[in-house]
């Protein structure tokens, strides 16, 4: 395991903070802009919720590993759904701040494409050796980080947990909140004195 990777997969959780920061700084967010970045955020947030309602808790660990092989639900038709979820947060968040979207935007999806290609080649190389051909095979029918129309036959089945989920998500739910009152601030503010 390559020690930069384990230490982004450890911090993966903080990396968003100096998107945000700068963000933060520039942003100028209006009631559309607003509207529109929050419901990216909502559909970001129902599709981390339907992977930990598969995946159950173990999502939350520092530690890369497993208890077992989700294929179910968004894991049929993308091996990372939790990250593609992010994405979609992190890129709705920045509708929302309204401001350098020509290039706030290609900058945070590079930046999160780069950080999770690092953290699902270290992810899979774990995988591989705890599956092995059960992961294999299930990575050869789904693709990474980008969905398609296609669904695969769940190699294993695990029943679905929503109470779980909501109770997992629960820190990113706060988190979420958190940055949409400054957001919500900055506009108000925006509004008042400029």
């Amino acid at each position: 395991m390559n020690k930069f990777q384990t230490f982004i997969f450890k911090f993966r959780s903080f990396t968003p903070i100096p998107l945000l920061i700068l963000l933060l700084i520039i942003a100028k967010p209006t009631i559309s802009s607003f509207l529109l970045g929050f419901c990216l955020m909502l559909l970001g947030e129902f599709i981390r919720l339907w992977a930990v309602a598969h995946a159950g808790g173990a999502t939350r660990t520092r530690e890369v590993g497993a208890p077992y092989l989700v294929t179910t639900g968004p894991y049929a038709y993308i091996r990372n759904p939790l990250y593609f979820g992010n994405m979609m947060i992190y890129l709705g968040v920045v509708i929302i701040g309204n401001s350098g979207l020509e290039w706030m935007l290609p900058l945070t999806f590079v930046y999160f494409f780069i950080q999770y290609s690092l953290i699902i080649a270290l992810e899979e190389e774990t995988l591989i050796t705890l599956f092995g051909a059960r992961y294999e095979e299930y990575r050869a029918k789904v693709p990474k980080l980008f969905p398609y129309a296609g669904y695969i036959q769940p190699i294993e089945h695990r029943p679905c947990d929503w109470k779980e989920a909501f109770y997992s998500e629960r820190s990113t739910f706060a988190s979420h909140v958190a940055v949409l009152l400054l957001l919500l601030g900055k506009m108000i503010f925006n509004q008042r004195f400029f």
